[in-house]
């Protein structure tokens, strides 16, 4: 898994990308301005950057640009905006961004853009994943990297049978509700633990819940958060 900078003003962007990365099984590292992004990008050396175009001291473009001319471009970097123009998306790429994403930004975007920087040539992560590549040798095989297989294009999932040992039993399986209450006590009630029975079968991954559950996974994280749901004790029970 990778370390990402995400770049961005807006304090509502930053925490999405990052619950949503972090899910990803990656390390996400904030930074709401340029001034932050030097000092971050020098710290800890991401292995990629999700930078946002309109900020309000340095654009994007000119952080981008800075980077270019001083050999800092060691990582892919993918721009994003909500005002984003052909022409900026074409300057952009000019001075060395590997994509463009137009905001809002929907989750198979982010994840598609994501995980194509990061298997490109030449970056750290990709380095790493060929060294960890399943046997066979054929182009384009999954590489198997802490136990979760990277195919180019699509987000990890977890490999082999380990969220089938998470699968619940017992009460939480099998929950009684106390249907002598409000409906929307009793609806709420019913939806915590539905939530929480999926997550704990698809070992915390909200991928995949939002899959089985048939919820866009912005969606998934504001009903979780309504509900109550503990997100980090399903993130420890999955490993």
């Amino acid at each position: 898994m990778a370390t990402i900078l995400v770049v961005d003003d807006e304090l509502g962007i930053r925490a999405l990308l990052s619950e949503i990365l972090t899910d990803e099984g990656h390390t996400v590292e904030l930074a709401e301005n340029a001034a932050q992004a030097r000092q971050v990008r020098e710290a800890f050396r991401p292995d990629l950057v999700l930078l946002d175009i309109w900020m309000p001291d340095v654009d994007g473009v000119t952080l981008l640009k800075e980077w270019s001319s001083a050999s800092l471009l060691t990582m892919p970097v993918i721009m994003m905006s909500g005002h984003g123009t052909i022409d900026t998306a074409v300057e952009a790429t000019k001075y060395g961004a590997s994509a463009f994403l137009e905001k809002p930004i929907t989750l198979q975007k982010l994840l598609r853009a994501v995980d194509s920087a990061l298997v490109k040539p030449g970056s750290r992560v990709a380095g790493a994943a060929g060294a960890a590549a399943a046997p066979g040798g054929a182009a384009g095989a999954a590489a198997r990297v802490d136990g979760y297989e990277a195919v180019p294009g699509q987000p990890g999932v977890p490999h082999g049978n380990a969220a089938a040992a998470l699968v619940p039993s017992g009460p939480l399986a099998e929950q009684s509700f106390d249907l002598d209450r409000p409906l929307r006590e009793a609806r709420d009630a019913f939806e915590k633990s539905y939530f929480e029975f999926h997550l704990a079968k698809e070992g915390g991954s909200m991928t995949r819940v939002a899959e089985k559950t048939g919820l866009e996974r912005t969606h998934l994280y504001r009903k979780l958060k309504q509900l109550g749901v503990d997100l980090t004790r399903n993130k420890r029970n999955g490993g």
